[in-house]
């Protein structure tokens, strides 16, 4: 019953999106888009991820005739655009094959299994799904962004970044003078974000094959759950980026003929009454929160209990995306922090979500709330005052940041030591049988 809410109200929720592309922007939706990928070719997107992820309920037999199935699809696929001469673009061949294989193990789920054998195949089926949809779910709401937010927030953003040091202007300078190595190597991890957390997610999944069961608490719903609520506050506090509001922008988005002016990363911004300024029709007002970051925060968390190899490539993973943030232009410091209470607070819903009512978790959500508002409120109406007082904000922005991280661990630590009582099911009940009437 669960997961059939769910998925209507995941339903529900795609259909508002598809309605609110075509009405703000005149594209297809993601549901559109997606359903379009079964023939025509793929845009960039984790189409082999996605089949990657629904393996993990198969058996080594079934991911080899799935593999084998989808890499066939594509070929023919492949074969028949180079026969017909398709211009294909974005360089995307590949990637019909996957998602037709993961509609391949829900047509075996419905008709070839029942009931727990059958829903396990089907949660695989959905994972990979929404992880491929997750991608168009983005572009749909950043798109949405631009056209229904033209005025953007900069200005009252790197005003409070006063009170933090201009870490973006900062690393900037940095990455400027690690080039060539250290840029490449940046964009390589902020580009792959997602990359890091299907290894991490396969880890976690490895045993779901063996066990027939997911694992109470895994990376993925974290992360979907992250994509899902985060997109809501780039419509309430639309920023586009140090880059893009005081720099040259980057190729195919505004620039310096859009921004306030072009200082960014030698000359930080001086410290005077902010306002709202109209921005180009182009750039995603993706800047509050990082959610970079608070994706990079959820894969950190969830490695810490793997592997060697695991844990110190989450720890690289959230340092090396926070310096790219940042050395980039494309967050500012004030987002950075909030990104971070962000993925904590949305972590700490969805394991009180599996253990249920639990008076320590219920604190710890609202207070991760409470900082992540009072992080908003502050940047929009106290800028100019955070940044003639640094050395009282920058430090209490800090301790507010480390004080929901403490609160977070504290809490999850007692969780561990006393984890919640599963949910017993009954076993079925086999009837006495009863004498028949002669």
């Amino acid at each position: 019953m669960l997961w059939a809410v769910a998925g209507v109200v995941t339903l529900g929720f795609l259909i508002a999106l598809e309605f609110a592309a075509r009405r703000y922007g005149g594209e297809p939706g993601p549901l559109v888009t997606q359903a379009k990928e079964l023939v025509f070719p793929p845009k960039p997107g984790p189409l082999y991820a996605g089949l990657a992820l629904t393996m993990v309920v198969l058996t080594w037999r079934q991911r080899f005739i799935a593999a084998a199935f989808a890499i066939g699809i594509d070929v023919v696929f492949v074969l028949g655009r180079w026969a017909a001469d398709v211009k294909v673009t974005d360089g995307r061949y590949f990637g019909n094959g996957a998602l037709w294989a993961m509609l391949g193990v829900a047509v075996v789920a419905i008709t070839r299994r029942s009931g727990r054998e059958r829903v396990l195949l089907l949660k695989g089926v959905g994972l990979g799904l929404l992880l491929v949809a997750g991608r168009k779910i983005g572009d749909t709401w950043l798109m949405i962004t631009w056209e229904t937010r033209p005025s953007v927030l900069d200005q009252y953003v790197a005003t409070a970044d006063h009170a933090l040091g201009n870490p973006s202007w900062v690393a900037g300078r940095i990455l400027k003078a690690t080039e060539p190595i250290g840029d490449h190597i940046l964009d390589l991890v902020y580009a792959h974000l997602a990359v890091a957390a299907i290894v991490v997610a396969l880890y976690q999944l490895r045993n779901v094959a063996a066990e027939r069961r997911f694992p109470t608490h895994h990376l993925v719903r974290t992360f979907l759950v992250i994509g899902l609520v985060g997109p809501a506050f780039y419509m309430l506090f639309p920023v586009v980026g140090p880059v893009f509001a005081y720099g040259p922008g980057t190729s195919g988005t505004g620039g310096v003929e859009w921004a306030t002016a072009n200082i960014w990363p030698h000359t930080p911004p001086s410290i005077g009454i902010p306002h709202a300024f109209t921005y180009d029709t182009l750039t995603p007002r993706n800047c509050m929160p990082s959610l970079h970051t608070a994706w990079a925060t959820a894969i950190f968390i969830h490695s810490r209990k793997g592997a060697r190899w695991v844990r110190y490539g989450g720890a690289f993973w959230l340092a090396a995306t926070i310096s790219a943030t940042l050395g980039f232009g494309y967050h500012y410091g004030a987002d950075v922090i909030a990104g971070v209470v962000f993925a904590l607070t949305i972590e700490a819903g969805v394991r009180l979500f599996d253990r249920g009512p639990d008076r320590s978790g219920i604190l710890l959500i609202a207070y991760g709330t409470t900082v992540f508002t009072a992080f908003l409120l502050s940047y929009r109406f106290l800028p100019l005052t955070m940044a003639e007082h640094p050395w009282i904000f920058g430090p209490l922005l800090i301790l507010a940041t480390l004080s929901v991280i403490y609160a977070y661990l504290r809490v999850t630590r007692q969780w561990d030591a006393k984890p919640a009582l599963p949910t017993l099911e009954p076993e079925p009940q086999h009837p006495e049988p009863q004498p028949e009437l002669v």
